[in-house]
């Protein structure tokens, strides 16, 4: 599995931003790159396939504007961008697939829309510009071209095509599931540490909880759209079951990471067992501790109530207490101090109020 740090844009030719184009037009592939999509019409209309990719600043305000003038329908974008997650729309002369785009910095994880336009020879992919990951694809794309056999139909090289480009976002997403172990892995140590405050590690539990919360369902919304290509047969793309084969095959790699999330949160959950077993260990010797403590305030008190209960009675007038009465008033006192101090401490002890083992678990 990759760094996600892969994902990061790259520098250098092709990695502008703005809008970028591969085509095939006469059997050979060609590509060009510039800040808007103005004067690019003409290139895909002669070409016999064409992606463009599409950078945006800001994706709810610009997307429904940069997918008319490419020309799509609003209709078309209108059902897709309902969706939350993904979405999945075929209008016969037009379609579209809402993928999720997982972005994670640590445990916070992002569920970022990646919109997929099909149209004739064309194949549009639109994002912002944090969704960095088609930039690299955007280095090969005229080899990835030049390899589309010529004898293929128009909808088998539209669907590889659109199979290509799925599998890069998939690939990227997989990546942060190791950014969230390596988080994990942090985390675990923390934990390690009795003396980390516990409302710290509520919250990052809680945030770890919920990035693979986040990452899970960014996992069965691509799962969603995915059965959606595979099963929609739509007229835009193939009916050749060994390409339609490729989309199960992505099916299949998304469920088995689904299932290495789903033991991640399985090994968490078991980590937060652990951790309430020892919360509990340590709470239980607490209480040993105070009950050991409660124990011998009693004894101490007991055994100090008798020398001055005797002191207080003896003070009173009927006794004419005198200074020639202290040889044998001291004695009194220290011999009925030890006495019931023994009488308490034995009766403590017998009664099992007196824990043998404060540091018992």
């Amino acid at each position: 599995m990759k760094s996600s740090n892969n994902d990061k844009k790259p520098n250098g030719p092709l990695f502008n931003g703005g809008v970028f184009c591969a085509f095939v037009r006469k059997n050979k592939p060609h590509h060009i790159e510039s800040a808007d999509v103005k004067g690019f019409s003409n290139v895909w209309q002669k070409a016999s396939v064409c992606w463009v990719d599409y950078v945006v600043e800001n994706f709810n305000r610009e997307a429904k504007g940069a997918a008319a003038y490419l020309g799509f329908s609003e209709s078309l974008l209108n059902s897709l961008l309902k969706n939350k997650r993904s979405g999945y729309e075929d209008l016969k002369t037009e379609m579209g697939i809402l993928l999720p785009a997982i972005t994670a910095k640590g445990f916070d994880v992002k569920l970022t829309p990646v919109l997929i336009l099909i149209k004739e020879n064309i194949i549009v992919t639109l994002h912002t510009k944090e969704i960095s990951r088609f930039f690299r694809i955007r280095r090969y794309a005229e080899t990835f071209m030049r390899k589309l056999p010529t004898r293929l139909l128009k909808q088998d090289k539209i669907t590889l095509l659109l199979i290509r480009l799925i599998d890069e976002n998939n690939s990227r997403n997989f990546e942060h599931l190791l950014e969230i172990e390596e988080q994990g892995d942090k985390l675990s140590e923390i934990l390690s540490d009795s003396s980390t405050s516990r409302d710290i590690i509520g919250k990052q539990i809680h945030k770890m909880k919920h990035a693979l919360i986040t990452y899970l369902g960014g996992l069965w919304a691509t799962v969603d759209a995915l059965n959606s290509v595979r099963y929609g047969d739509a007229d835009l793309l193939t009916d050749d079951p060994h390409i339609i084969n490729r989309v199960t095959a992505l099916v299949t790699e998304v469920n088995s990471h689904i299932g290495l999330a789903e033991h991640l949160s399985e090994v968490l959950a078991s980590g937060l067992e652990v951790l309430q077993s020892i919360y509990n260990n340590q709470l239980q010797i607490l209480n040993n501790r105070l009950a050991l403590l409660v124990s011998y305030l009693t004894i101490i008190g007991t055994a100090l109530l008798v020398p001055n209960t005797i002191a207080t009675v003896l003070s009173g007038p009927m006794f004419h207490m005198e200074s020639d009465d202290i040889g044998w008033y001291i004695p009194l006192l220290v011999i009925s101090t030890v006495v019931s101090t023994f009488i308490a401490w034995y009766a403590v002890r017998k009664m099992g109020l007196l824990p043998k083992n404060p540091d018992a678990r």
